[in-house]
């Protein structure tokens, strides 16, 4: 187009057949001068364009326009132009410039009205100085369009608040401001309880009517400048403002709690909804503000366990992550093998034999570190590795077995017992695991005994009965571990194949200066003896407690006192010298008898 305006001949043919003039002349300009020309080329173009000149002194006007700009009311018939009040320093500057062209965005008007231009300048190939061309490209309908697509993004369709990705980018512009102080805000994440099950058993239209009331509840309970979003489908996020410091967010925590205790009204029920409250408060050394996001809901996650407001707290996000790591090795440790079980013997208080020994799982990392029990236990059963872990114990336990009998040459005479977790009771087809073990080492089911919790016998009642018999049939006995310390159904105990009752060491240890727990560890030997079940006491570790349970009627027991946990060739020997010392007993008492002096053999 610019080619047009380095015409010096005839006005061209469509604007020489044009009824009236496309484009409205400012001032007087020459008819037939380059000038003129341009005035009249700027009329055949399809934007909002102007001819403008910057003058000797500094002001700038317009030659000419053409109806498209005359239209935005944006020209010289518009009080005080805001193209010349607004772009007056720039457009300067780009006459005085080398460049030819620029372009750039510009916005006019206020919040509500405002529009949205690409304004192009270009300088004009002409011999008069300081004349430019200047057009406008509206961008208002596509910005608009833009913003309310925007918008759409960043709310929740339901309740209309910010949704997730509304609530960080609200995060972001906050904690963006150059003035912003971190410390002085905080992120509370609430956590809604029974949802999923409402929302599954009445319907999904009450579950959006109570989101909608909840949604109510809450912003009613926050103040005005305080952010509400939806970060989830039954969890809502808060950005607050630290006036008085962290005692604020307390506050706002006890207020939505109160706010939710009322019950809620839902078509034909009213349903009462708790909630579980995360805090993270801001600081400076916070550099993603996602991550006060994520520490509030590392937060709402305690909560849920302790039924407390919960403060986010740097060192039980580092011992979870520690937990993650944990896991990993662990994963890695069952797939190749590497944990080992060691082995306690369990011996009859009456004879002083070895009846079969407990096995415990033990791990060393590859780096030497050795793992407590209750720590890898827990992180296992917390991330569902236990399923994997028990099947290891199981097969890994029935391999010692083989081996023992392999070494003495037909059967050993001892069994084992393995714990068993609730969790693989219920996800894993514990039967066919054990089936298995057996089957692929050749033993026969007496040979195992399989420790079982008390929330584990009582979780599933007839799912575990039916277990628990079939575990019977493979020829396996059932023993209930930690008994006292859990639920203590007694009607399971009648009901259940169960064989032997093991009496925690919480009420073994310090039993003989303990009234109390004397009188504990008497009621469960007498209930044992009623319903015909065999009793273990663990934890038992001097020769007075020991005798004082075999005069209670205690049949077996383990700890210290017999031997701490063993390797598999240790439990072995200690089972071979201990039948070598009673076998050479046997033929002293018989030799001395023979020579007669029975009293020798004692």
């Amino acid at each position: 187009m610019l080619s047009l305006f380095r015409s010096q001949g005839a006005t061209p043919p469509a604007v020489a057949r044009a009824r009236e003039p496309r484009a409205r002349v400012a001032g007087a300009v020459r008819a037939g001068t380059p000038q003129a020309l341009a005035v009249r080329a700027i009329g055949l173009l399809p934007v909002a364009a102007a001819l403008m000149i910057l003058r000797d002194d500094g002001s700038i006007g317009f030659v000419g326009a053409n109806r498209a700009f005359d239209a935005t009311g944006l020209g010289p018939s518009a009080p005080g132009s805001p193209i010349v009040a607004q772009l007056g320093d720039r457009i300067r500057a780009f006459i005085a410039s080398d460049q030819l062209s620029e372009e750039f965005q510009w916005q006019w008007g206020d919040a509500v009205e405002r529009r949205h231009f690409m304004v192009s300048l270009a300088r004009l190939k002409i011999k008069s100085g300081g004349r430019f061309l200047l057009s406008l490209v509206d961008q208002t309908a596509e910005r608009r369009t833009e913003r309310n697509l925007r918008r759409e993004m960043l709310t929740d369709s339901l309740s209309g608040l910010p949704n997730r990705a509304g609530f960080s980018d609200v995060l972001e512009t906050t904690f963006g401001a150059p003035d912003a102080d971190r410390s002085n805000y905080a992120v509370l994440i609430v956590d809604l309880a029974r949802f999923a099950r409402i929302n599954a058993c009445l319907g999904s239209m009450v579950g959006d009517e109570l989101l909608i009331t909840v949604a109510r509840r809450l912003k009613g309970a926050l103040r005005a400048r305080d952010v509400l979003a939806r970060t989830g489908g039954d969890e809502f996020g808060i950005l607050m403002t630290l006036d008085d410091g962290p005692g604020d967010a307390d506050h706002v925590a006890r207020r939505i709690q109160g706010a939710l205790a009322l019950p809620f009204q839902l078509s034909d029920y009213e349903i009462r909804v708790s909630c579980s409250i995360g805090v993270a408060f801001g600081a400076e050394d916070i550099a993603d503000p996602e991550d006060l996001v994520r520490h509030a809901q590392f937060s709402v996650k305690r909560a849920k366990t302790s039924g407390l407001v919960e403060i986010y707290q740097s060192r039980a996000h580092d011992q979870a992550r520690e937990q993650f790591g944990l896991e990993t090795e662990l994963r890695r440790a069952i797939e190749n093998r590497a944990l080992t079980l060691a082995y306690q013997p369990i011996w009859d208080l009456a004879s002083g034999d070895i009846l079969k020994f407990e096995a415990l799982a033990r791990w060393s990392t590859e780096d030497g570190v050795d793992i407590p029990p209750q720590d890898f236990i827990r992180v296992a059963e917390e991330s569902g590795l236990i399923v994997p872990l028990g099947r290891w114990a199981i097969d890994e336990a029935a391999r010692t077995i083989a081996a023992w009998d392999s070494a003495y040459g037909g059967s050993f005479g001892v069994g084992l017992t393995v714990n068993v977790s609730a969790i693989q009771l219920q996800r894993d087809d514990i039967v066919a695991v054990v089936e298995r073990a057996l089957a692929t080492h050749k033993l026969s089911g007496d040979r195992f005994t399989l420790e079982l919790t008390e929330s584990a016998l009582v979780s599933e009642g007839d799912t575990i009965g039916r277990t628990m018999h079939a575990l019977k049939d493979l020829g396996a006995k059932i023993a209930m571990d930690d008994f006292g310390t859990g639920y203590s159904n007694l009607a399971y105990l009648q009901k259940l194949p169960i064989d032997l009752l093991k009496i925690d060491r919480s009420f073994v240890t310090g039993m003989l200066a303990d009234r109390d727990k004397i009188a504990i560890v008497r009621a469960i030997l007498s209930l044992a003896q009623a319903l015909g079940l065999r009793a273990c006491a663990e934890g038992i570790e001097t020769q007075e407690l020991a005798q004082t349970l075999a005069a209670l009627g205690c049949a077996y027991g383990q700890g210290y006192l017999y031997a701490p946990p063993l390797t598999a060739d240790a439990a072995y020997q200690l089972v071979e010298s201990r039948r070598a010392a009673a076998t050479a007993a046997s033929t002293m008492a018989v030799r001395r008898s023979a020579s007669g002096n029975p009293s020798a053999t004692h």
